[in-house]
C-alpha cells in the first residue's frame, strides 16, 4: 500500500520559509542539503520525525510562479494542516505576526476552519481535526 512521504509547497524564499515554518509554526527542519544554487530543505510536524515530511521547494520555473499566484489570488491554499483546536492556532500565530485572511470559521456540518499567509507567496489553510 502506497503512503504519503513527501509533499512540497513552493516558496519564493527557502530562508524566509526556513523561519516562518520552523520559528512561527513549529515544525522541526528534518533535512536541509543543497542542491544545484538552492536547497533540499523538508520539516515534519514535532514529534514525528519519520512522519511525512514538506519539501520547502525554490520556485526555479515561471509556471511554478504562475501557478502559485494564480491560487493566491482565487484565495485557495496551497497546504491544509490540522489543528486539535483552530481558536488557539489562530490566537498564538497572530500573535507571532501572521496575517489571516479567514478568521476561524465553521460552516453548518463543517469543522472550524482559518486561512493565513505564510510570508513566502502561499494561503495556508489549518483546520480543526477530531
Amino acid at each position: 500500500m502506497l503512503k504519503i512521504a513527501l509533499m512540497s509547497v513552493l516558496v519564493d524564499d527557502q530562508d524566509k520559509a526556513e523561519a516562518f515554518y520552523t520559528q512561527v509554526l513549529g515544525f522541526t527542519k528534518k533535512q536541509d542539503f543543497p542542491v544545484g544554487k538552492a536547497r533540499w530543505l523538508t520539516v515534519v510536524s514535532p514529534g514525528t520525525e519519520g512522519g511525512t515530511e514538506l519539501l520547502l521547494e525554490p520556485m526555479g520555473y515561471d509556471f511554478a510562479r504562475a501557478y502559485q499566484k494564480a491560487l493566491r489570488d482565487a484565495g485557495l491554499p496551497a497546504v491544509t494542516f490540522a489543528s486539535d483546536d483552530v481558536h488557539a492556532e489562530h490566537a498564538r500565530l497572530t500573535g507571532k505576526g501572521v496575517t489571516f485572511r479567514v478568521e476561524p470559521t465553521q460552516a453548518e456540518g463543517q469543522p472550524t476552519i482559518a486561512l493565513f499567509e505564510d510570508g513566502c507567496g502561499n494561503l495556508i489553510q489549518i483546520y480543526e481535526a477530531g
